[in-house]
């Protein structure tokens, strides 16, 4: 197969932004430098100036394949991720059945491997039904164990709500726990004293007040309490306050941390003055809360306490959201609008691109362990994405890929624009036009021995 040469880019890789070329033969890099490198018979490609970066990997998405797919399938969110410049996603376990032993898991990888255009991998499931005959087993072959959306037909399954189950779970497993931390009896304290003054028809900007600041601080502080006392491997998902930032560490570089975080991207495009407009559209467990709450968690991604940036892309059908507020699905739709998002936060001053890159490229891949992914690098595979920095273009129902038809961010206007993206050296995204001739991997786990938490430990 021909090599072929992408040159006059602007290149955003392992802190560096600088003028340059990158080659590309068969499904992998084999060069990156600012001169043009000469080989026969290459195909040039000239990017005009756009901005190169590695394919964004999402650690946290629920493409609702299989079981719930009149919301979202595999085929039709890949393709929304794509052209948002997501070449790679973890998928939560609460899709139908849930995944919650290995024979389902290896069902959805075979499903991907026929409908994804990104490449993919999967939480395994862990909740409070399966968790010793889980951890009974050898879970190596997993990127991450998690009870994130288990709960999702009623509470009752989340880990962070049982301190017992928690330190049973970090007494024996070795591998990344991502945990939803929030404490569902405060949750449930607060819903009754909203319900007793205003029945089912709760006004949604009461949302983060019942699912309180005080319900994820106390979770993640028993989380992290625990974890340490067994010296297990935490990570907490979708951080939404201040206060829960300031508790993790910045002080050592991710490869040694053995208690990590993330933010996603609603929670930094939006706050709770939004709800007025917004209304249940950005209803999302934990909640979307204060402004301040806001600025922290930015501030905790530029000082290195948050590891990364991930969506929670969790679509519902607009009749699912419109509906009074304990009737109304909680989640939304992001994958297509992350980058740009993130990218206009830079073009606001919040953000280097460069720290957008690690945080959302970068350190997914080094977290969970994926070989060969996350950089620009020779031999690694040739995931990126191109991108405008000054296109303008608004978020309409025309260009809405999601397979739900609607996005909280419609009427959004972004200077930014993903123009091409690549999917193991192939072409799957260019200008809205799609190749689908071509279908995303199953990601590779680096050995066990190779993993950062594991070699860190």
């Amino acid at each position: 197969m021909a090599i072929t040469i992408i040159t006059n880019a602007v290149i955003i890789n392992e802190g560096q932004t600088f003028n340059g070329s990158v080659a590309i033969e068969q499904d992998r890099f084999i060069y990156i430098g600012e001169t043009m490198p000469e080989y026969t018979d290459a195909l040039i490609i000239d990017a005009k100036g756009k901005y190169l970066i590695p394919g964004v990997i999402d650690g946290q998405v629920h493409f609702r394949d299989p079981g719930v797919t009149h919301k979202a399938d595999m085929e039709s969110e890949s393709k929304a991720a794509v052209a948002g410049g997501v070449t790679s996603y973890i998928d939560m376990p609460n899709s139908r059945p849930n995944v919650l032993n290995h024979e389902v898991w290896q069902a959805k990888n075979a499903l991907a491997a026929t409908k994804s255009l990104a490449n993919y991998d999967f939480y395994m499931g862990l909740n409070n039904d399966n968790v010793d005959s889980l951890l009974d087993t050898d879970t190596t072959g997993y990127s991450c164990l998690s009870d994130d959306g288990l709960y999702f037909a009623g509470p009752g399954n989340l880990l962070a709500d049982s301190e017992e189950t928690l330190d049973k779970i970090f007494s024996k497993s070795k591998n990344i726990i991502a945990i939803h931390a929030e404490i569902e009896g405060i949750i449930h304290e607060n819903e009754q004293k909203f319900k007793a003054e205003y029945g089912e028809d709760v006004p949604v900007k009461f949302h983060p007040i019942i699912r309180s600041e005080e319900a994820c601080v106390k979770a993640t502080e028993r989380a992290i309490r625990l974890a340490k006392k067994h010296n297990a491997r935490l990570h907490v998902l979708h951080l939404t306050t201040a206060k829960e930032a300031a508790m993790f560490r910045n002080d050592i570089p991710l490869e040694e941390k053995r208690i990590t975080t993330e933010a996603s991207v609603h929670h930094l495009w939006f706050n709770d003055s939004d709800y007025e407009e917004k209304g249940t559209l950005i209803k999302w467990n934990p909640a979307i809360k204060t402004e301040q709450d806001r600025l922290g968690l930015i501030d905790a991604i530029n000082d290195d306490r948050i590891d990364i940036i991930t969506t929670d892309h969790a679509p519902h059908t607009l009749e699912e959201k419109q509906n009074t507020y304990f009737k109304a699905m909680s989640g939304g739709p992001f994958v297509q609008h992350s980058l740009v998002a993130m990218i206009e936060l830079h073009q606001q001053g919040y953000l280097t691109l460069e720290k957008i890159v690690e945080k959302m490229c970068h350190n997914p891949a080094l977290l969970y362990g994926f070989k060969d992914r996350g950089y620009i690098r020779p031999g690694y595979k040739a995931d990126f994405t191109l991108v405008d920095m000054d296109s303008p273009w608004t978020v309409s129902k025309d260009n809405i890929l999601y397979k739900c038809g609607w996005s909280p961010v419609e009427g959004q206007t972004f200077k930014a624009q993903v123009k091409q993206t690549y999917v193991n050296g192939h072409k799957v995204f260019d200008n809205g036009e799609f190749d689908t001739s071509k279908k995303g991997e199953q990601l590779e786990l680096l050995p066990w021995e190779e993993r950062i938490y594991v070699k860190n430990a």
